[in-house]
């Protein structure tokens, strides 16, 4: 068990959520405390954000802190980043989560809402890994990324319609095999999760003859649980995972594989 312990420890580790409000951002948060690591909460939603950082340091007797972030303007990003360093005296680890949703047909979408998919789900992920990255490299510090994909990169969702979202989605993998490759000689680990249907708060919303559809298809017969996420970027910013970098992990009860 010391050893189990071990290798999934991530004590003495600070860790960045980008998206970390609610939803798989906070279940995930919630786990990487509970394996030792004291948090930095960025969110669009402060208010929530605190909360959500309250929260947790009071259950795991950790240290959380949370910033209003807009992950789509790269000055708050870097501005953030610069005072976690110094209230926490470090940052080690992103878990890079920051992303939204449009069911539309393509024929209805206006420009502006192709934009704003993209611009939070591709630009946000991108410009949080490159803020990161330079204060990595700007303090001569080796750390690792795990940016959230989806299922959508792989696969097209059916019935709803949500080409920006799977187009973003996609971008995302290869995003993160770009970064991957590009910074491995700093000791930059970068590695993605490609969940599937997963009960959230806002999948909560979504019609129930499409949730049902989604439980059909998926081999296991049920929408996944955030906890179930866990794991994965654990593992993968863990030092158990040193030689990982450039992955994309698809959590998805085997839809992809049908």
């Amino acid at each position: 068990m010391d050893m189990l312990k071990k290798l999934f420890s991530l004590e003495g580790k600070v860790v960045l959520v980008a998206g970390g409000a609610q939803g798989i951002g906070k279940i995930v948060a919630e786990h990487i405390a509970a394996v030792g690591a004291n948090l930095v909460i960025f969110d669009r939603q402060g208010e929530k954000a605190q909360e959500t950082a309250d929260e947790l340091a009071k259950e795991f007797a950790c240290k959380a802190i949370a910033y209003g972030v807009d992950v789509t303007q790269p000055e708050q990003i870097t501005s953030a980043i610069e005072k976690a360093d110094a209230e926490m005296g470090k940052v080690d680890l992103l878990f890079n989560n920051a992303g939204i949703v449009l069911q539309k047909p393509v024929v209805d979408l206006e420009p502006d809402e192709w934009r704003k998919v993209i611009d939070v789900n591709l630009n946000g992920i991108f410009f949080v890994a490159q803020a990161f990255a330079r204060y990595l490299m700007a303090n001569d510090r080796k750390g690792a990324i795990v940016n959230t994909a989806s299922m959508s990169g792989t696969i097209v969702n059916y019935p709803q319609r949500q080409a920006s979202y799977n187009a973003s989605k996609a971008g995302v993998v290869q995003l993160t095999k770009s970064l991957a490759v590009e910074w491995a000689d700093q000791g930059i680990r970068v590695n993605s999760i490609s969940p599937g249907y997963i009960f959230t708060e806002l999948t909560s919303f979504v019609r129930e003859d499409w949730r049902n559809l989604w439980e059909d298809l998926t081999p296991f017969k049920r929408m996944g649980k955030p906890e179930e996420l866990a794991s994965g970027v654990i593992y993968l910013l863990s030092d158990s995972a040193s030689f990982t970098t450039g992955t994309d992990l698809i959590m998805d009860g085997g839809f992809t594989s049908v």
